[in-house]
């Protein structure tokens, strides 16, 4: 499991909370539907009991990513190809967009923000290229064509 340092920083600051506000919340939720009585047909405590079995499940998940995780730092001794850290800015060519994404480990990536796994269609065909190479990414909607315009 590989992180970036800024991946591995917002992870750990999760769990923190996860462990620290959100689990007495939801502890406090579940306490408070208690006494309300019968908890055969209490439907505020079975949410709240199940939202304590998200955030223990998520609580988990954190922790044994940790486990696994390696930290990766970006590579100053290699050329400027594209890399785990990098930013790459990218030219649409179908569209004429212009676009920058990051690339991160599977397990931060969130392409909303334009973060992508280097193990995605198109973070593993950014990986190892350089400024005006282009690439050609299998997408649902069909092969998509990108020039690389700048790896930061």
């Amino acid at each position: 499991m590989l992180l970036t340092p800024e991946g591995y920083e917002k992870l750990k600051k999760e769990l923190e909370e996860l462990k620290g506000p959100s689990r007495m919340r939801v502890a406090e939720a579940i306490r408070e539907a208690k006494a309300h009585g019968d908890l055969k047909e209490n439907a505020a405590y079975h949410e709240a009991k199940l939202n304590q079995t998200r955030l223990d499940q998520r609580i988990a998940d954190l922790e044994r990513m940790f486990q696994q995780a390696k930290i990766v730092e970006k590579r100053t001794d290699v050329s400027d190809s594209a890399q785990l850290s990098s930013k790459v800015k990218l030219l649409d060519k179908e569209y004429g967009d212009e676009l920058v994404v990051t690339l991160v480990g599977s397990y931060e990536a969130d392409p909303t923000k334009d973060l992508i796994s280097i193990s995605s269609p198109l973070g593993t065909a950014l990986v190892g290229k350089v400024a005006g190479e282009e690439i050609s990414v299998e997408a649902p909607a069909g092969i998509q064509s990108y020039k690389i315009l700048e790896v930061l």
